[in-house]
C-alpha cells in the first residue's frame, strides 16, 4: 500500500477554468473580501469603543466578527490569488492546516450561534432576569465552550484523513481543502471515515439547527403576550438570527448530511457559508440593530471630527 507521502501536494480546481469567469470572480471576491474585513472590523471597534453596547449580545456578536474575519482569510485570500494567478497548487501541509483551521472557527461559530440564540431566549422571555441570567461569567464559559467545542470537531475531522493514504491523483474538485474531496483522493475505501464524518459534522449541524428552530419557536410563543412595540422588537432581532442561521446551516447540512459524496453544486454552495455569511453578518445585525446602527454612525461622527482636526 502507498503511503501518503507519494503526494506532496494537491492541485484546486477552483470554481471555474473559464479565464473570463475567473476574472469576474475574482473582482466579486475581492469586493465580498474587503466588506468582510470591513464590516465585522468595524462591529468589534464600535462594541469596544461604546460605552452603551455593553449588553451581553454585544459580546457575543464581536466574538462572532472575530470568527468571521479569522474564518474567511483562511480561504479568501486563496481562492483571490489563485482566480487572479492560476496558481492553484497547494502543498499537503498547507492543505491539512486551511481546512484544521477552518473547521475550528467554522464550529465555534456554530455553538456560538446556538449561545447567542440562548442570549435571546433569556432577553425576550425572562427580561426581568435577563441581567443575573447572562452575567459575564456566563457569556464567558459559553464562549469558551463554544471554541472548545470547534476544536475537537476539527481535531476529529483532521485525524480522521491526516493519515490516509494518498498515493495515486491529487487534483481535488474544489477551491478549497474540504473532507470529501479530500476523501475522494484516498487510495482505500473512505465509507466509515464518511460515516465518521458524518456524525461529526453533518449531525452537529443538524442537531444544532434544530435546536435553533426550536429556541426560535419558543420565542415567537412568548411574543404573543408582549405589546406591539416589542413583540415587533423581539421579531427583528430574531429575524436578524433566522436570516445568518439560514445562509449558514442550510448548505452545512446539505453538504456533510451525506457520508462520501460530491455533487457538483458543493462548490457553489459551499461559498454561501465560507465567504457570503461573513459578509453579511455585520449588515444584518448593523440593520436589523438600530443600537448598534446608531454606535456605528457615533464612531463615524467621532472619527470624522479627528480627521478634520
Amino acid at each position: 500500500m502507498a503511503s501518503r507521502n507519494n503526494v506532496t501536494y494537491f492541485v484546486l480546481m477552483g470554481l471555474t477554468q473559464n479565464p473570463k469567469e475567473q476574472k469576474v470572480l475574482f473582482v466579486m471576491f475581492l469586493l465580498f473580501y474587503i466588506l468582510t474585513l470591513v464590516g465585522n472590523l468595524l462591529i468589534i471597534v464600535t462594541i469596544i469603543v461604546s460605552k452603551t453596547l455593553n449588553s451581553p449580545i454585544y459580546f457575543f456578536l464581536a466574538c462572532l466578527s472575530c470568527m468571521d474575519v479569522t474564518y474567511s482569510s483562511t480561504i479568501c485570500p486563496r481562492l483571490i490569488s489563485d482566480l487572479s494567478f492560476g496558481e492553484n497548487i497547494i502543498s499537503f501541509e498547507y492543505c491539512m492546516s486551511q481546512m484544521f483551521i477552518q473547521h475550528v472557527f467554522g464550529g465555534s461559530e456554530v455553538f456560538l450561534l446556538l449561545a447567542m440564540a440562548y442570549d435571546r431566549y433569556v432577553a425576550i422571555c425572562k427580561p426581568m432576569h435577563y441581567l443575573v441570567i447572562m452575567r459575564q461569567r456566563v457569556c464567558v464559559v459559553l464562549l469558551v465552550v463554544s471554541c472548545v467545542g470547534g476544536l475537537l470537531h476539527s481535531v476529529i475531522q483532521l485525524s480522521t484523513i491526516y493519515g490516509l493514504p494518498f498515493c495515486g491523483p491529487n487534483v481535488i474538485n474544489h477551491f478549497m481543502c474540504d473532507m470529501y474531496p479530500l476523501l475522494k483522493l484516498v487510495c482505500n475505501d473512505t465509507y466509515v471515515i464518511g460515516i465518521l464524518v458524518v456524525a461529526n459534522g453533518g449531525l452537529i449541524c443538524s442537531i444544532v439547527f434544530l435546536l435553533l428552530l426550536i429556541s426560535y419557536g419558543v420565542i415567537l410563543h412568548s411574543v404573543k403576550n408582549l405589546s406591539q412595540e416589542e413583540m415587533w422588537k423581539a421579531l427583528q432581532t430574531c429575524g436578524s438570527h433566522v436570516t445568518v442561521v439560514a445562509f449558514f446551516f442550510i448548505p452545512c447540512i446539505f453538504i456533510y448530511v451525506r457520508p462520501t459524496m460530491t455533487f457538483s453544486i458543493d462548490k457553489s454552495l459551499s461559498v454561501f457559508y465560507t465567504i457570503i455569511t461573513p459578509m453579511l453578518n455585520p449588515l444584518i445585525y448593523s440593520l436589523r440593530n438600530s443600537e448598534l446602527a446608531n454606535a456605528v454612525k457615533n464612531l463615524w461622527r467621532k472619527m470624522g471630527r479627528l480627521s478634520i482636526k
